[in-house]
């Protein structure tokens, strides 16, 4: 796709949003159940069911996914499709790339062995590497924009207010 598809693919959408805002607002939906033995939460995918379960570092034998690891893949998975949007946009002509996203977690705060260890990842870094003709200042543009449309990039930056409730199952639905 080159930059006039990408935005003759997107200006009808554009548009739209423009005009009535409120269809700009899409909701985004994920779900998991205890299904699976163990300290484990199955989560749907598009590729299918994901197992998660204990970190090595707080119990697990490595064997199912780590949530952390899979936020860290939901963030390249957005910064890769960012960015090529945004290289198509700029008409960026990129060959290859291989994203990479790392952050530290301290296992202290989430087995809750010390209230000043912190919970969560922290220091995380995304690493692009391009196959690409661009300049430096191309791509310092390229990363700049990449990390300012990325949306979870984004949302880890300025986290959204959280709330985690009680559904009430009645009859064998939940209700909230």
């Amino acid at each position: 796709m080159d930059a006039a598809a990408l935005r003759d693919l997107q200006a009808p959408l554009k548009q739209r949003y423009r005009d009535d805002p409120e269809h700009a607002r899409v909701p985004m939906h994920a779900e998991a159940e205890f299904s699976d033995p163990g300290i484990t939460c199955t989560v749907q995918t598009w590729a299918g069911p994901v197992r998660a379960g204990l970190h090595p570092a707080t119990g697990g034998d490595g064997s199912d996914a780590c949530s952390g690891d899979m936020l860290l893949q939901a963030l390249v998975a957005c910064a890769g499709v960012t960015m090529r949007s945004v290289a198509t946009a700029m008409g960026v002509e990129i060959r290859s790339a291989r994203l990479s996203a790392r952050g530290d977690m301290d296992a202290r705060g989430t087995l809750g062995v010390s209230r000043d260890a912190p919970v969560g990842l922290a220091q995380i870094t995304v690493d692009a590497e391009l196959d690409t003709d661009a300049d430096d200042a191309t791509l310092a543009k390229l990363g700049q924009l990449t990390e300012r449309y990325c949306v979870v990039a984004q949302t880890l930056a300025r986290p959204p207010h959280l709330v985690v409730r009680r559904a009430v199952a009645a009859q064998g639905v939940a209700r909230r």
